[in-house]
């Protein structure tokens, strides 16, 4: 099934459940004020959207721009050059050489860049030269199913629109989230290269994926053990100035990088920065469906319900439930990348931008990426119909970034 539609059945769930948790306490329970508050959340919740969506044109403009001129310097070039010796590794239908390897690069290079105007076009010609490669043309080759697993587990070094949402929402340090992201969502990753590599029996074993994969756990856990001795405080303060100052070392970086390609970095950035006003346009109506929605849901009871009901559970087993607030996030994420921003800005908007459950949510948005969009929208390209693992892959990759988002934002924030 085509996500719009999965999304388009959510949407319809949202109000039809609404008004049926609205009608049972109106007859059984005499709550009046439950369709009123219903219709006042309609108004409300797109005011937001719409004060939101505006608000983003400044950032998100200064943000593209900032990676239009990376992208002009070649750095995604550098990255693809860097990332050569491990994907040879994991991707050994291909035949050395070809010209797969490096739209395979370009790709997930600008998708740890968060160039995802560059990523998508850039991934949808290695899926049509991965299907020449493919002998079965309906099927999924291994090459197809690690690729997308790839691009589903979300791997990004720079969160740039969950800052911009979060500068919107009022967080203190918007940066706060950064290292906490790339650490979930680098483990999404990881899991995601290894259910693959199992069912692909793909040897992880040699020395360039053991080099690279256990330089890279090392690294994680290094940082992990670091912040793990400090106070909140000290580690609030510690997290916030390295994500400031590596942020600050990419926009000069990219910056240099420009120089040094003779690319005229001021048009450069004119050009990217056009990007983004027109991406804060075109998030417009999407950003009010979802809101509205989840706010005629939040506002009948049934939001309060499904919570409570989960949380229950959770306490029932001995589980600490501070973080169920922000498990709808968690679960839109694989269905629909605006349907997850839409739970993401509700739970900052209704617990805080710098609640638990506000930051939390933020790292579950960073985490993983749209699973069931990104499949069907490479696989749908390229006409295959059976997704053999690559679900299944998918999905075991994000459960692993809700998982280690979880533990990494008690380690942070709790």
């Amino acid at each position: 099934m085509h996500t719009d539609m999965v999304l388009n059945y959510i949407w319809i769930a949202f109000f039809l459940v609404a008004f049926a948790v609205a009608l049972v306490k109106l007859v059984f329970f005499g709550d009046y004020e439950v369709f009123p508050a219903m219709m006042d959340s309609t108004f409300s919740s797109s005011k937001t959207a719409f004060e939101i969506s505006l608000g983003l044109t400044g950032v998100l403009a200064l943000w593209l721009g900032v990676m239009k001129i990376g992208e002009k310097g070649g750095v995604v070039n550098v990255l693809a050059r860097l990332l050569s010796p491990v994907f040879t590794k994991l991707f050994p239908e291909v035949p050395k050489g070809h010209p797969v390897t490096g739209s395979i690069f370009m790709n997930i290079a600008a998708n740890m860049l968060g160039l995802d105007n560059a990523a998508t076009p850039l991934g949808l010609r290695a899926m049509e030269q991965l299907q020449e490669l493919n002998t079965e043309k309906e099927r999924a080759s291994n090459a197809m199913i690690m690729f997308l697993v790839l691009n589903t587990s979300g791997l990004t070094l720079i969160p740039v629109s969950i800052m911009v949402y979060r500068v919107q929402m009022g967080a203190a340090q918007p940066t706060d989230i950064f290292i906490p992201i790339l650490l979930a969502t680098f483990f999404s990753t990881l899991a995601g290269i290894i259910v693959t590599s199992l069912y692909q029996r793909i040897n992880l074993l040699n020395r360039t994926l053991l080099l690279t994969l256990g330089g890279a756990c090392v690294a994680v856990a290094a940082i992990i053990w670091g912040f793990s001795q400090m106070d909140s405080e000290h580690m609030g303060t510690v997290s916030t100035t390295v994500a400031n100052i590596l942020l600050m070392t990419i926009i000069v970086g990219f910056i240099l990088a420009g120089m040094r390609k003779k690319v005229n970095v001021y048009d450069a950035f004119i050009e990217g920065a056009k990007d983004g006003f027109t991406t804060a346009v075109r998030i417009i109506p999407y950003l009010v469906a979802i809101l509205v929605g989840i706010g005629v849901f939040r506002a009948s009871g049934a939001m309060d319900m499904l919570i409570g009901g989960i949380e229950y559970v959770v306490k029932a087993i001995g589980l600490d439930a501070d973080w169920v607030g922000a498990l709808p996030t968690a679960l839109m994420k694989p269905l629909s990348g605006s349907g997850a921003r839409g739970m993401m800005v509700d739970a900052m908007t209704t617990y805080g931008a710098d609640s638990f459950i506000g930051r939390l949510s933020c790292i579950f948005q960073g985490s993983t990426d749209t699973t069931f969009y990104i499949l069907a929208v490479y696989f749908g390209s390229v006409g295959i119909r059976h997704t053999r693992h690559a679900v299944a892959c998918g999905l075991l990759a994000d459960l692993a970034g809700i998982i280690s988002a979880i533990a990494i934002a008690y380690l942070f924030f709790a």
